[in-house]
């Protein structure tokens, strides 16, 4: 009984791994002005800060705020300028059977801190369009 119960228990396991790995979901980080390569030979290069409106961390704010960015994405010679949102909200953007999503954009605001606008940082992340 204790070896049936392990082997279900290893089965289930080895069942979650395949499901989390076949999401093909990828995060890259990608600096202002410059490009990074995803899975599937899709290229992300983050064109430009649109706008940067989110809280700074050490104040309290009634609305998050957003951060806006400009990226080029390019698979096969073809390309496309997208605007991705912090605050996305809804379906994301899709090329080439990709969808965009911008999880992350570092540093983040502070009251006492200007920020160099060619130092920002975007983690965006790559997933197969469904």
């Amino acid at each position: 009984m204790k070896l049936l119960i392990a082997s279900f228990l290893i089965l289930i396991g080895f069942g979650s791994f395949s499901a989390v790995s076949a999401r093909k979901t990828q995060e890259i980080s990608v600096e202002i002005n410059t490009e990074a390569a995803a899975k599937g030979g899709v290229k992300v290069r983050f064109v430009e800060l649109v706008e940067d409106s989110r809280c700074p961390t050490d104040t309290n704010c009634i609305w998050a705020g957003n951060a806006k960015i400009k990226v080029r994405v390019s698979k096969n010679g073809r390309s496309k300028v997208i605007e991705l949102n912090s605050l996305e909200k809804g379906k994301p953007p899709v090329f080439a059977g990709y969808s965009f999503r911008l999880t992350k954009l570092t540093p983040e605001p502070r009251t006492n801190i200007r920020i160099n606008r060619n130092g920002y940082v975007a983690t965006i992340e790559v997933e197969k369009a469904k």
